[in-house]
């Protein structure tokens, strides 16, 4: 085994000096074996095979390390180990014990990197133990079985010496057949910090507490007057739901001294769901979602949680800004959705948790930055980027890490959070030994950090933006050890933001070309941007026909902002169906108000009038729309005397309205028509209806037999009125020849004084009438009329109104 090397200026404890003669023995026993092999001399297969199956057994022991307490121990403490011993092998492990190690101290945050990265090799040192007074033995390990150990030392067993982070190790020894002596067969590194008395300058550490999460809500609502949203997913119930991700999120965090960093859209998201929500199901289909109450709680929960704390809220939506910046500025309107999602993050957040959000600030994807990311960040109005400092790297040669904040110019600043501290608890943390051995190397880096330099700085840490139920419940186990430790006390954003930054720090932003490629793989494409770009201007037209914009432009801007969102990063088809939903929804809706169609028209004599109706089947009622109908053909028909006409047109919701225009023919033929809506700007709204009008002009034929018709009509009265004029002569005439009769006859026996009148009556003496009886003459008297029926028209008569 490899000698631990001793600190400058000490002297090497006993305990160290028992391991250098235990090592010895360890190192010499394979020698002395390897010199009687060579006397046999094997072949050289053989030995090669020999030499193969040793270094296959080498680490048979898997060693687990579930639990460590205290993380950071102090004078009078007893650190206690517990975990798994599991023999992977496939010979029985004899006289098997297990004990603690402890190396040397680690005085660089490489340092720690490096042990990290072979945690489990045994073939490195492992540092000195306390004795066997502190070890625990098993009589044999069997293949394939696991067996629990707990080790207590007395921190004072250990031989701590000056404040620092100390490798410790769990190392598990024994023999098998093959290997008869005792060597290593398992181990497990981890760290041990060492800080028994207050620091005389603590490191202000700032940790943010993210509450994101995917998007769930779509841009479809109802009818009703709440508007019941549509969510196209019940997963947020789920992460609310006691237990879930979310919940325990809020649970762990109301007990840390923490920034809160929020997307509005989960705020909004779950406030939706207070009330009466549906969700997407198999089909077409929707289902009435039940978790009213679970969402109460919750928000109930994060007020609690959140009061007496910042808050800092992330624009709507929590934008992809890197996407953005790469793929999206040349797309027309883009920035404008992230101004927008700026401006209504804290009148979501404010009403919601009750608090007066921080929204200056923007949080790129894993904090990797250039350029023309602290451009579009910082064109929403935000002046401070929180950066990483795996992309944000120190060029200046500082031998410590510098505090977050950094001036980068244009009244900017570039809050760099601790790559080491924020990338702490990604990983697997459903195991009890991952779990502790990341919050482990969390406080040893914070410590070593803190030993660098005796400067006053602010260190940031930014863990993954939507941690799982384990690595929320690891980084509040690792939060609340740092906060009770002696080097560390809790600062909040804003302040770090506005610490004072240190001169000799870098504040050059890294070029475009250093942004990692494996960032830039997942980022979202432009079609993205020009499909967002293309609804926006669809939601603009329509918007402005509306009585009441607000219920389609809240929900449909909103919606906008949610298909930027960091969380569609690696689901570009998940990302692609969202958006497209959007769209056809908004053409659903702008379909709703269109012209009815219509058939041809047949166009008799020189003007009439041609309906065309309007048909508005939303909810709502529109305005500011125009009907225009234009001729095609304006010499053969003109509306209104030109070759098109417009009239304003209202039409209240579900409801239809006719507007007629006045046209009149030219000529003879068929002339095309079109009509087309267009809204108070002169843009165009839905699809024009086109049809053809067939035009009959009156001819001169046509006008002399009507002519000919009134004519008659005259004549006949005529002939009427002289008819009766000389029937009425004739009653004269007769009434004097009767009284000259009557004279004639006293003076003579009646003889007839006048043949032609003799003639004349004797039809009438006869009893024959002449209107009836011989031919109609020109001069006859007109017949008498009957009174007019009163009764109905009988089927296929042509009444006269």
């Amino acid at each position: 085994m490899a000698e631990p090397a001793d600190f400058q200026g000490t002297t090497p404890s006993p305990a160290r000096r028992r391991l250098r003669r235990t090592g010895a023995l360890l190192a010499g026993a394979p020698l002395l074996a390897g010199l009687v092999q060579l006397t046999a001399a094997p072949p050289a297969d053989a030995a090669g095979a020999e030499v193969s199956q040793a270094a296959s057994e080498t680490g048979s022991v898997a060693v687990s390390v579930d639990t460590l307490t205290p993380g950071a121990p102090t004078e009078g403490d007893t650190v206690t180990v517990s975990g798994t011993v599991t023999n992977k092998g496939k010979q029985t492990v004899t006289d098997a014990h297990v004990g603690l190690s402890v190396g040397p101290l680690l005085n660089t945050r490489s340092g720690i990197d490096s042990v990290a990265g072979n945690s489990t090799d045994i073939q490195s040192a492992v540092g000195a133990d306390p004795g066997d007074k502190y070890t625990e033995k098993f009589d044999k390990l069997t293949p394939g079985i696991s067996q629990p150990f707990t080790l207590s030392v007395p921190v004072n067993k250990l031989d701590l010496g000056q404040d620092g982070v100390y490798e410790l190790a769990v190392v598990l020894s024994g023999q098998t057949s093959a290997q008869p002596w005792e060597q290593p067969l398992g181990v497990q590194r981890t760290f041990l910090p060492w800080k028994p008395d207050e620091a005389d300058t603590k490191t202000k550490t700032t940790v943010m507490w993210p509450l994101i999460s995917t998007v769930h809500m779509t841009a479809e609502t109802g009818s009703d007057e709440q508007q019941t949203p549509l969510f196209h997913d019940d997963d947020l119930a789920e992460e609310i739901s006691p237990g879930g991700r979310l919940d325990r999120m809020v649970a762990l965090g109301k007990g840390l001294d923490v920034t809160w960093v929020i997307d509005p859209d989960l705020l909004a998201s779950v406030e939706a769901m207070t009330d009466r929500y549906e969700v997407t199901g198999e089909g077409d289909e929707t289902v009435v979602g039940g978790h009213q109450e679970v969402a109460k709680r919750w928000l109930t929960e994060v007020q609690q949680a959140v009061a007496d704390k910042e808050v800092v809220a992330l624009p709507f939506g929590d934008p992809d800004l890197a996407s953005l910046a790469h793929n999206g500025t040349s797309v027309t309107g883009s920035l404008s959705h992230l101004k927008e999602a700026t401006d209504v993050a804290s009148r979501t957040v404010g009403p919601i948790l009750h608090v007066e959000p921080t929204t200056d600030f923007v949080w790129p994807v894993d904090g990797a930055v250039d350029p023309s990311i602290v451009k579009v960040a910082t064109s929403a109005g935000a002046d401070k980027v929180i950066a990483r400092s795996d992309t944000f790297e120190e060029t200046g040669g500082l031998s410590y890490t510098p505090s977050a904040a950094r001036p980068i110019g244009g009244g900017t600043t570039a809050v760099i959070a601790d790559a080491r501290l924020s990338t702490a608890f990604q990983g697997d943390m459903t195991k009890a030994s991952g779990s502790t051995l990341a919050v482990q190397r969390f406080l040893a880096q914070s410590l070593t950090l803190g030993l660098q330099t005796g400067k006053q700085r602010s260190v940031v840490v930014a863990p993954q933006r939507t941690p799982s139920a384990s690595q929320a419940q690891t980084m509040a186990e690792a939060l609340t050890a740092l906060q009770d430790g002696t080097w560390s006390e809790a600062q909040d954003l804003t302040s770090a933001a506005k610490a004072q930054p240190d001169p000799a720090a870098t504040t050059k932003v890294p070029a475009a070309s250093s942004y990692p490629s494996s960032l830039r793989k997942h980022e979202l494409p432009r079609a993205t941007f020009e499909q967002i770009g293309r609804t926006q201007s669809k939601l603009d037209r329509f918007q402005v026909i509306l009585s009441d914009p607000s219920r389609v432009v809240t929900p449909f801007g909103r919606a906008l902002n949610r298909g930027m969102s960091v969380s569609w990063r690696g689901r570009q088809s998940e990302a692609a169906i969202y958006r497209s939903g959007v769209e056809a929804y908004l053409d659903t809706l702008t379909g709703q108000v269109r012209l009815i169609d219509k058939s041809e028209t047949k166009l008799s004599g020189r003007s009439a009038t041609i309906p065309v109706t309007v048909q508005n089947n939303l909810v709502q009622g529109v305005e500011h729309l125009t009907l225009r109908l234009t001729s095609t053909n304006p010499t053969r028909l003109e509306i209104d005397g030109d070759a098109y006409e417009e009239q304003p047109v209202t039409v209240s919701g579900g409801h239809s309205q006719s507007v007629k225009f006045t046209t009149s023919a030219n000529a003879n033929g068929r002339a095309t028509v079109v009509a087309q809506l267009y809204t108070q700007d002169g843009e165009r709204y839905g699809e024009p209806v086109t049809f053809d009008v067939k035009v009959t002009e009156i001819t001169a034929t046509v006008m002399l037999v009507i002519g000919g018709g009134v004519l008659l009509l005259v004549l006949a009265g005529f002939r009427m009125y002289t008819q009766r004029k000389r029937a009425a002569a004739r009653e004269a005439e007769e009434r004097d020849e009767d009284t000259g009769e009557n004279d004639a006859d006293a003076a003579d026996a009646g003889a007839p004084q006048n043949p032609e009148a003799a003639e004349e009556r004797l039809p009438e003496e006869s009893g024959a009438d002449p209107r009836t009886d011989g031919p109609e003459q020109p001069s006859d008297p007109a017949p008498d009329t009957a009174p007019e029926s009163t009764d109905p028209s009988g089927t296929g008569e042509r009444v006269d109104r």
